[in-house]
């Protein structure tokens, strides 16, 4: 079972092209350990900025460097950094076009027991409104090593929202397809589509698996690319079925599912069911408990197919 998280992967990533890259900029705001950047900040303290608990300076600083000619990578909380930072990454990031990559950390409901507070369950909604911002949440380490090589080689803003906790694995080193801004069908199937983000990828793949043993062809798209939404993913994947779920780690209203709905409707109507946290503060509990009490695991999400079919 793997046990490095997508955070990890990230500074590991930022390490191999650090060595001859000096414009890479790594920034956080009194979250190296969390962020897994301690290793980056020893290595490089020269290509390393701690704001300490600031984060709209977090933002703020980082998009002054990418003016200046840097690659600026922050990491700050998730929760966090989509709320209280959120006029900087519209401004100063977004609007003013620059080569910022903001990293939320611990996204979703990764940080368990400590509640609402530290839950960011409006992220995807939030950060996707702002125009000229783009929205990732990669759905295991390797395909967020690619992301982070590909956001390297750009200059536009961008968003990418991990977990804390490491996830099983989907791809492999070896193969981990990759184009950025296009999704991946990773199970194919005709009777359900199954279009999931982030940590949601691998119990859709798990409930693919499921639903094939009672004779049900699901397939799963991977949509690690939130914004800008892979449209021709999602009609290809509304065309080849009857029905179709998203899942995801996030609000009901304004992530995933909204803007599948949006275009499915429009383009191939089809019915659409959405997974994803309630509109109220989720239970008391780890990740895996959260889940489990919403259903959005392979179990939850091939009952809700079954249901469909």
């Amino acid at each position: 079972m793997n046990q490095i998280p997508n955070r990890q992967a990230i500074c590991e990533t930022l390490l191999k092209h650090a060595k001859e890259d000096h414009d890479i900029i790594v920034l956080c705001s009194d979250s190296r350990g969390s962020a897994s950047l301690a290793p980056f900040a020893q290595a490089y303290p020269q290509q390393f900025v701690e704001t300490g608990i600031a984060e709209q300076n977090l933002v703020s600083i980082s998009a002054g460097l990418a003016k200046c000619g840097k690659k600026a990578f922050a990491a700050s909380p998730a929760c966090f950094l989509s709320t209280r930072s959120y006029e900087q990454a519209k401004i100063d990031c977004a609007y003013s076009d620059t080569n910022v990559t903001l990293i939320g950390i611990s996204g979703g409901v990764s940080y368990g027991a400590l509640g609402m507070s530290h839950h960011s369950a409006q992220d995807i909604a939030a950060m996707a409104a702002i125009p000229n911002m783009r929205v990732y949440l990669p759905s295991d380490r390797f395909q967020t090593m690619r992301l982070i090589e590909e956001l390297l080689k750009d200059q536009k803003p961008a968003y990418i929202r991990v977990g804390r906790n490491a996830v099983d694995d989907i791809y492999t080193e070896e193969s981990c397809p990759f184009e950025l801004n296009r999704a991946n069908v990773i199970f194919k199937g005709t009777d359900i589509a199954i279009i999931a983000c982030g940590e949601m990828v691998k119990p859709a793949l798990e409930a693919a698996k499921l639903l094939k043993k009672s004779g049900i062809s699901a397939s799963v798209t991977d949509m690690y690319c939130v914004k800008p939404l892979d449209q021709e993913a999602v009609l290809h994947a509304a065309e080849h079925a009857g029905a179709i779920i998203t899942v995801e780690e996030h609000s009901p209203y304004g992530g995933l599912g909204s803007m599948v709905s949006q275009i499915v409707a429009a383009h191939c109507p089809k019915k659409v069911i959405n997974l994803a946290l309630p509109d109220s503060p989720v239970i008391t509990g780890t990740s895996k408990e959260v889940f489990e009490y919403y259903g959005l695991t392979a179990e939850g999400i091939a009952k809700q197919a079954r249901e469909l079919i």
